[in-house]
């Protein structure tokens, strides 16, 4: 069998949809025709990664201008026009954040729509991004809980909530996003885990967490600068990982300064390894791609071994995001060879 493939959830955002190249666009559409468009894009970004040969396919996040505010802003207790400005990711950059003002709860099915659309798209695996609880801490202003810690087990219900819903409409893989994961090892280590369990506890279809050095913006690209020749921030994260409830674990390698040692801490999990470069426009080929996994099967059974791009890919030119779409199924056929 070959290299299961999936990515790790967006895609870049067709001009005609909203502002390209951008991490937080403006829609170009309102009302019914903006729905309309989500669903065109949609279309699109399945197609696109059924044409490359990409097994586990997502929606692209066509569906919200953002990973995070997408779903946080359609919680109660958020007040997504209350928005302020904060440093995030241990103050690597600034973000306009909304507020929580009070109570967070789930009002309303938030990527529900999106999910049971895009699963009349494709046949095969589906899967759904959402951001996890300590990510969205992370990104959000606090007026309300005053603890990092009881906001995020807040939020890891209204989470439970969502998947409970996205699962019964066939949904395979529910990935939380966990960026924060890479920045705060204490708290991961004292409440992080235990609230990515309690945001996926009694999940029947695959769960997985993804774990990665950010979008390939200029930001990012200037802290990844600085971390100097070897980055051993998951050193501290992928054994706590391994304790969780989680299946998979989703990390970035190619084109990184990640020591490929580190897949050694993922206990028992499977691993979905990154091996397209978000932070180049450089389309990778597939020989690169193969020699990615080659290092990855070092220190992982084949079996335990997916797949995947470093992190999302909506700020990227669409030609080169679907360019590297088709490297990444071909690199992964081509390791496959032989086995």
């Amino acid at each position: 069998m070959p290299f299961r493939t999936t990515i790790a959830g967006s895609l870049p955002k067709p001009a005609w949809l909203a502002e390209p190249e951008r991490i937080f666009p403006t829609w170009r559409l309102e009302g019914a025709d903006l729905i309309e468009a989500q669903r065109d894009a949609t279309r699109i970004a399945i197609g696109e990664q059924q044409r490359a040969g990409i097994d586990t396919v997502t929606d692209g996040e066509q569906g919200r201008k953002h990973f995070v505010h997408g779903f946080a802003e359609r919680l109660g207790g958020v007040d997504a026009a209350k928005r302020q400005k904060r440093g995030i990711r241990g103050d690597r950059y600034e973000a306009v954040c909304p507020t929580v003002t009070g109570e967070i709860r789930r009002v309303a099915p938030v990527h529900l729509d999106e999910v049971r659309f895009a699963r009349t798209l494709t046949a095969g695996q589906l899967k759904i991004t959402i951001p996890g609880p300590m990510t969205l801490v992370d990104t959000v202003v606090d007026e309300a809980y005053g603890g990092r810690r009881e906001l995020a087990f807040a939020f890891a219900r209204a989470i439970r909530e969502e998947v409970a819903d996205l699962v019964a409409a066939g949904v395979d893989v529910v990935q939380l996003d966990e960026p924060a994961f890479n920045v705060y090892f204490d708290e991961v280590a004292a409440w992080g885990i235990d609230a990515l369990d309690a945001a996926l506890s009694e999940v029947t279809c695959t769960t997985a967490v993804h774990v990665c050095y950010g979008y390939g913006i200029p930001a990012n690209v200037a802290w990844k600068a600085n971390l100097g020749e070897r980055w051993d921030q998951y050193a501290h994260v992928l054994p706590l990982i391994a304790q969780s409830g989680v299946d998979q674990v989703s990390i970035e390698l190619a084109g990184s300064h990640v020591p490929p040692d580190v897949l050694l801490l993922a206990g028992t999990k499977t691993v979905a390894i990154g091996v397209i470069d978000v932070a180049s426009d450089r389309v990778e080929t597939p020989d690169d791609v193969a020699g990615t996994i080659a290092l990855a099967r070092r220190y992982l059974p084949d079996e335990r071994i997916v797949c995947s791009t470093n992190c999302g890919m909506a700020p990227m030119r669409r030609e080169v995001a679907y360019a590297k779409l088709h490297s990444l199924a071909e690199g992964a056929l081509l390791a496959s060879v032989g086995l």
